[in-house]
Protein backbone atom coordinates (compact mmCIF):
# COMPACT_ATOMS: atom_id res chain seq x y z
CA UNK A 1 0.00 0.00 0.00
CA UNK A 2 3.04 2.46 0.55
CA UNK A 3 3.44 1.99 -3.36
CA UNK A 4 0.32 3.30 -4.19
CA UNK A 5 0.21 6.27 -1.86
CA UNK A 6 3.35 7.29 -3.24
CA UNK A 7 1.96 7.51 -7.09
CA UNK A 8 -1.14 8.91 -6.14
CA UNK A 9 0.56 12.26 -5.50
CA UNK A 10 3.02 11.89 -8.43
CA UNK A 11 0.09 11.93 -10.81
CA UNK A 12 -1.57 15.20 -8.78
CA UNK A 13 1.85 16.92 -9.71
CA UNK A 14 1.70 15.91 -12.76
CA UNK A 15 -1.79 17.05 -13.80
CA UNK A 16 -0.80 20.25 -12.02
CA UNK A 17 1.85 21.04 -14.10
CA UNK A 18 0.31 20.25 -16.80
CA UNK A 19 -2.37 22.33 -16.42
CA UNK A 20 0.29 25.15 -15.26
CA UNK A 21 2.04 24.92 -18.27
CA UNK A 22 -1.70 24.89 -20.41
CA UNK A 23 -2.97 28.43 -18.66
CA UNK A 24 0.15 30.38 -18.71
CA UNK A 25 0.91 29.46 -22.91
CA UNK A 26 -2.61 30.87 -23.22
CA UNK A 27 -1.74 33.89 -20.98
CA UNK A 28 0.89 34.34 -22.58
CA UNK A 29 -1.01 34.10 -25.95
CA UNK A 30 -3.61 36.38 -24.89
CA UNK A 31 -1.32 38.65 -23.88
CA UNK A 32 0.64 38.61 -27.00
CA UNK A 33 -2.20 38.94 -29.15
CA UNK A 34 -3.75 41.72 -26.55
CA UNK A 35 -0.37 44.05 -27.18
CA UNK A 36 -0.56 43.44 -30.91
CA UNK A 37 -3.90 44.94 -30.71
CA UNK A 38 -3.05 48.17 -28.86
CA UNK A 39 0.22 48.84 -30.78
CA UNK A 40 -1.73 48.64 -34.27
CA UNK A 41 -4.40 50.76 -32.28
CA UNK A 42 -1.89 53.18 -30.72
CA UNK A 43 0.10 53.25 -34.22
CA UNK A 44 3.06 51.84 -32.82
CA UNK A 45 4.01 48.90 -35.41
CA UNK A 46 3.85 50.79 -38.42
CA UNK A 47 0.41 51.53 -39.08
CA UNK A 48 -1.40 54.58 -38.52
CA UNK A 49 -4.97 56.14 -37.45
CA UNK A 50 -6.95 57.20 -40.29
CA UNK A 51 -6.92 61.22 -40.39
CA UNK A 52 -10.14 63.24 -41.03
CA UNK A 53 -9.81 64.86 -44.31
CA UNK A 54 -10.33 68.36 -44.48
CA UNK A 55 -12.78 69.31 -46.86
CA UNK A 56 -11.28 72.32 -47.87
CA UNK A 57 -7.99 71.28 -48.44
CA UNK A 58 -7.52 70.40 -52.09
CA UNK A 59 -7.21 66.87 -53.51
CA UNK A 60 -5.21 65.40 -55.78
CA UNK A 61 -6.91 64.94 -59.34
CA UNK A 62 -5.71 61.62 -61.23
CA UNK A 63 -5.38 61.71 -64.92
CA UNK A 64 -8.26 59.59 -66.51
CA UNK A 65 -7.65 55.80 -66.08
CA UNK A 66 -4.41 56.45 -63.58
CA UNK A 67 -5.06 55.36 -59.83
CA UNK A 68 -4.06 57.75 -57.09
CA UNK A 69 -4.42 55.46 -54.90
CA UNK A 70 -1.18 54.38 -52.34
CA UNK A 71 0.07 57.83 -53.20
CA UNK A 72 1.80 59.43 -50.22
CA UNK A 73 0.28 62.59 -50.88
CA UNK A 74 -3.40 61.21 -51.05
CA UNK A 75 -2.80 60.50 -47.11
CA UNK A 76 -1.22 63.65 -45.62
CA UNK A 77 -0.33 67.10 -47.16
CA UNK A 78 2.94 66.88 -48.80
CA UNK A 79 5.71 69.67 -48.91
CA UNK A 80 6.11 72.16 -51.46
CA UNK A 81 8.92 70.86 -52.81
CA UNK A 82 8.31 67.56 -53.64
CA UNK A 83 7.30 66.33 -56.84
CA UNK A 84 4.44 64.88 -57.74
CA UNK A 85 4.26 61.87 -60.32
CA UNK A 86 3.24 63.80 -63.53
CA UNK A 87 1.78 60.22 -65.40
CA UNK A 88 -0.70 60.23 -62.38
CA UNK A 89 -2.13 63.77 -61.91
CA UNK A 90 -3.56 65.89 -63.98
CA UNK A 91 -1.89 69.27 -64.20
CA UNK A 92 -4.16 72.34 -64.50
CA UNK A 93 -3.08 75.44 -66.01
CA UNK A 94 -3.69 79.47 -64.75
CA UNK A 95 -2.46 82.65 -67.02
CA UNK A 96 -1.94 85.73 -64.36
CA UNK A 97 -3.63 88.62 -65.70
CA UNK A 98 -0.57 91.48 -66.67
CA UNK A 99 2.58 91.82 -67.34
CA UNK A 100 5.04 92.07 -64.07
CA UNK A 101 7.79 95.07 -64.79
CA UNK A 102 10.15 95.42 -61.95
CA UNK A 103 13.90 97.36 -61.43
CA UNK A 104 16.56 94.63 -61.17
CA UNK A 105 18.44 94.73 -58.27
CA UNK A 106 21.54 96.84 -57.77
CA UNK A 107 21.27 97.75 -61.77
CA UNK A 108 19.87 100.55 -64.18
CA UNK A 109 17.86 97.29 -65.80
CA UNK A 110 14.45 96.21 -65.51
CA UNK A 111 12.49 93.05 -66.10
CA UNK A 112 9.07 92.65 -67.81
CA UNK A 113 7.80 88.86 -67.57
CA UNK A 114 4.36 86.92 -67.94
CA UNK A 115 3.40 84.28 -65.33
CA UNK A 116 1.71 81.00 -65.58
CA UNK A 117 1.00 78.51 -63.10
CA UNK A 118 -0.37 74.90 -62.90
CA UNK A 119 -0.98 72.19 -60.03
CA UNK A 120 -1.93 68.87 -59.92
CA UNK A 121 -5.06 69.24 -57.26
CA UNK A 122 -8.62 70.71 -57.93
CA UNK A 123 -9.92 73.79 -59.02
CA UNK A 124 -10.11 75.28 -55.76
CA UNK A 125 -5.93 75.81 -55.62
CA UNK A 126 -6.67 78.26 -59.14
CA UNK A 127 -9.66 79.84 -57.18
CA UNK A 128 -7.00 80.82 -54.65
CA UNK A 129 -5.22 82.32 -56.96
CA UNK A 130 -7.45 84.05 -58.51
CA UNK A 131 -9.38 85.35 -55.40
CA UNK A 132 -5.35 86.64 -53.67
CA UNK A 133 -3.89 87.84 -56.79
CA UNK A 134 -3.40 91.21 -55.35
CA UNK A 135 -0.71 89.60 -52.49
CA UNK A 136 0.51 86.94 -55.03
CA UNK A 137 1.58 89.68 -57.39
CA UNK A 138 3.31 92.05 -54.57
CA UNK A 139 5.38 88.94 -54.23
CA UNK A 140 5.98 88.15 -57.40
CA UNK A 141 7.34 91.55 -57.71
CA UNK A 142 9.59 91.42 -54.46
CA UNK A 143 10.89 88.32 -55.84
CA UNK A 144 11.74 89.98 -59.31
CA UNK A 145 13.38 93.48 -57.53
CA UNK A 146 15.68 91.11 -56.04
CA UNK A 147 17.02 89.66 -58.93
CA UNK A 148 20.40 90.28 -60.45
CA UNK A 149 20.33 90.55 -64.41
CA UNK A 150 23.74 88.47 -64.97
CA UNK A 151 22.19 85.75 -63.24
CA UNK A 152 18.57 85.36 -64.52
CA UNK A 153 20.22 85.63 -68.23
CA UNK A 154 21.29 82.46 -67.91
CA UNK A 155 19.42 79.41 -68.06
CA UNK A 156 19.84 78.05 -64.68
CA UNK A 157 19.25 81.36 -63.58
CA UNK A 158 16.04 81.47 -64.86
CA UNK A 159 14.72 77.92 -63.57
CA UNK A 160 16.63 79.14 -59.90
CA UNK A 161 13.85 82.06 -60.23
CA UNK A 162 10.75 80.08 -61.57
CA UNK A 163 11.49 77.75 -58.05
CA UNK A 164 11.66 81.54 -55.88
CA UNK A 165 8.55 82.80 -57.75
CA UNK A 166 6.70 79.33 -56.84
CA UNK A 167 7.75 79.65 -53.23
CA UNK A 168 6.45 83.00 -53.37
CA UNK A 169 3.18 82.38 -54.08
CA UNK A 170 2.66 79.07 -52.23
CA UNK A 171 4.05 81.32 -49.23
CA UNK A 172 1.10 83.71 -49.90
CA UNK A 173 -1.90 81.27 -50.72
CA UNK A 174 -0.13 78.85 -47.27
CA UNK A 175 -0.72 82.12 -45.11
CA UNK A 176 -4.08 83.41 -46.82
CA UNK A 177 -5.53 79.79 -46.65
CA UNK A 178 -3.07 77.44 -45.26
CA UNK A 179 -2.82 74.91 -48.60
CA UNK A 180 0.33 76.42 -51.10
CA UNK A 181 -0.59 73.68 -54.05
CA UNK A 182 1.09 75.16 -57.32
CA UNK A 183 3.31 73.08 -58.67
CA UNK A 184 5.22 75.02 -61.10
CA UNK A 185 5.70 78.24 -62.77
CA UNK A 186 5.86 79.29 -66.30
CA UNK A 187 7.41 82.45 -68.00
CA UNK A 188 4.96 82.85 -70.97
CA UNK A 189 7.38 85.92 -71.57
CA UNK A 190 10.06 87.07 -70.52
CA UNK A 191 12.32 90.70 -71.59
CA UNK A 192 15.43 92.21 -69.54
CA UNK A 193 16.42 95.46 -70.41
Amino acid sequence: MSDDNKQTPKKKGKLKTILLIAVGGIALIGGGVGAGLYAAGAGLAGGHKAEPEDPTKPKLVPKEGASASGHAADKKERPIEDAIDPGKYKATYYDLAQNFTSNLRDSDGFMQVSVGVSTYYDQRVLDRVKEHEMAIRSAVLMTLADQDSFVISTPAGKKELQKSLKKAINDVLIQKEGFGGVDDVYFTNFIIQ
